[in-house]
Parts: structure tokens; C-alpha cells; sequence
């Protein structure tokens, strides 16, 4: 399993350590990742996910996972989000 948000695509980055005597050795940054069940209004059920935090208070701040995906460019999201997405879509429209 990759360490890769899937809402918003963001993962691992790379920097140094920076020890007191300005010696630096390289590391990486590791996204803040859970797993969390996130509820479709439009469908009516819930979808397990692995996101990041910042993409948890992005979806509350949106107002809910159905207008979080609306607004999220395909490219960005994973495989699991994109058919999520559509189901959303296919159902608003058929409603």
C-alpha cells in the first residue's frame, strides 16, 4: 500500500536532517495518513478510506465526501475515489 493521500494525491517528499553541527543526511517527510469511513449523502453509505488530514478537514470544510468529489480534479484521485465519484454523479443525475 503506497503512502499516498487518495483524495488529494499527496505523499511522501524528501528533505535532510540538519544536526547541530550542519551536517545533513537525507529523510523523508511522510504524509499524515488514517483510515477513515466517510458517508455518501447521495448513496447513502459509507466508504472506507485512506486520507490525509489536511484532505479530512478539506471534506468538513466543503460541506461533506458528495461536494469534496465534485470539485476534485480526476487526476489527483485514486482508482477507489474516481469510481466513488462517478456513482455519485450517476446517481445525482438519475435523481
Amino acid at each position: 500500500m503506497s503512502r499516498r493521500c487518495e483524495l488529494t494525491g499527496k505523499g511522501p517528499m524528501s528533505g535532510n536532517n540538519v544536526s547541530h553541527a550542519n551536517n545533513r543526511t537525507r529523510r523523508r517527510f511522510l504524509p499524515n495518513l488514517n483510515d477513515v469511513s466517510l458517508i455518501s449523502d447521495t448513496l447513502g453509505r459509507t466508504f472506507k478510506l485512506k486520507i490525509s488530514a489536511h484532505a479530512l478537514r478539506s471534506v468538513d470544510h466543503r460541506g461533506g465526501l458528495d461536494a469534496f468529489l465534485a470539485k476534485a480534479k480526476d487526476e489527483e484521485l485514486s482508482s477507489n475515489a474516481l469510481k466513488i465519484k462517478k456513482e455519485i454523479a450517476k446517481a445525482q443525475a438519475a435523481a
